[in-house]
């Protein structure tokens, strides 16, 4: 799956696996918000990566969550949906606006081929320093570079460059912004 290649999405095994991840899921949904330790150190069993500094506003929902690699100082915000059927990774210093979803699955656009339950996935890499507008979405194989702000209500279908600001459906850059000193 995480590998690109076609795989049965009703495989008995990952259906464990997604069913593990979506109570833990509830688990974290359901934590006083107030618990800011505890709610951390169950989003470090739930992400592949996350540190200490991960803050991740509730509601959160992933399909397998090992999947999902975020850097330093990592903020989303409420309804944060992440299907990481393949890898998510996100740099350092990244904030994710309200309502944002960032999808790795793919599937058929032939009802017949489609109801096999076959998909595949494609990997969705976000760099370091970005912000990512409310109500967002990331469709599979998109990489987003370095310093770029994606607009509110973009969906994001191409790669976009580092050191931009990217709008729209589809996004597309529509200003450059200066590379911040690290």
């Amino acid at each position: 799956m995480t590998a690109g290649l076609v795989y049965q999405a009703n495989d008995k095994e990952l259906i464990r696996e997604l069913n593990e991840v979506k109570d833990l899921c509830w688990e974290y949904n359901h934590m006083r918000p107030t618990l800011l330790k505890e709610r951390n150190a169950l989003l470090q069993r739930i992400l592949g990566k996350a540190d200490d500094d991960t803050f991740i506003n509730q509601p959160f929902y992933c399909d397998y969550g090992k999947h999902i690699r975020v850097g330093k100082r990592f903020f989303a915000n409420f309804c944060f949906t992440v299907l990481d059927e393949a890898f998510v990774t996100i740099g350092d210093d990244c904030f994710i606006g309200p309502n944002v979803g960032i999808y790795t699955a793919c599937h058929s656009t032939d009802p017949v081929e489609r109801n096999t339950r076959q998909e595949w996935a494609k990997p969705v890499t976000i760099g370091h320093n970005c912000w990512i507008g409310g109500s967002v979405t990331i469709l599979p194989g998109v990489t987003i570079g370095d310093n770029v702000t994606i607009g509110a209500g973009s969906v994001v279908v191409h790669d976009i460059p580092s050191n931009c600001v990217a709008v729209g459906n589809p996004a597309r850059p529509v200003k450059e912004v200066a590379h911040p000193a690290r």
